[in-house]
């Protein structure tokens, strides 16, 4: 007799966002998470990126989405309270990488992210709080 994992294949079940606050994002097991995140593969990884929106960043940023497979078909790239476009050079990286790139407020990049991954799309989310706290 032969077993068959029938989860093995399985993609793991989403990260959602119930609710997003200047504090924090609260997850819908109840995890908040007061800094910069980074939801992929079902994961959440706290995110160090520098305190100036787009100043002294650069695609270290970003690593992550080059060393994991399969990688998202987009990244939704949320900028905190308000929408501030990414530098050319990020779209760029990502676009060689095959990855479309999304950018939008937290809050609307929040909305969109639960969308499109109860949708079962690989999609990943890059969070910025909405009221930035600095890395600890």
């Amino acid at each position: 007799s032969t077993f068959t994992n029938i989860l093995a294949d399985a993609a793991p079940p989403p990260v959602l966002v119930d609710s997003i606050t200047e504090e924090a994002i609260r997850l819908h097991d109840g995890l908040m998470i007061p800094s910069a995140c980074i939801f992929l593969d079902g994961k959440v990884f706290l995110w160090d990126v520098p305190s100036s929106l787009w100043s002294g960043w650069t695609q270290s940023q970003f690593k992550i989405f080059e060393v994991v497979r399969p990688r998202p078909e987009m990244l939704i790239l949320g900028t905190g309270k308000s929408l501030a476009l990414p530098p050319p050079f990020l779209r760029s990286h990502l676009s060689k990488l095959g990855i479309q790139l999304e950018t939008m407020d937290t809050r609307n990049a929040c909305s969109t992210y639960n969308l499109l991954s109860e949708e079962g799309r690989r999609v990943a989310a890059a969070l910025l709080p909405l009221r930035p706290q600095p890395w600890q």
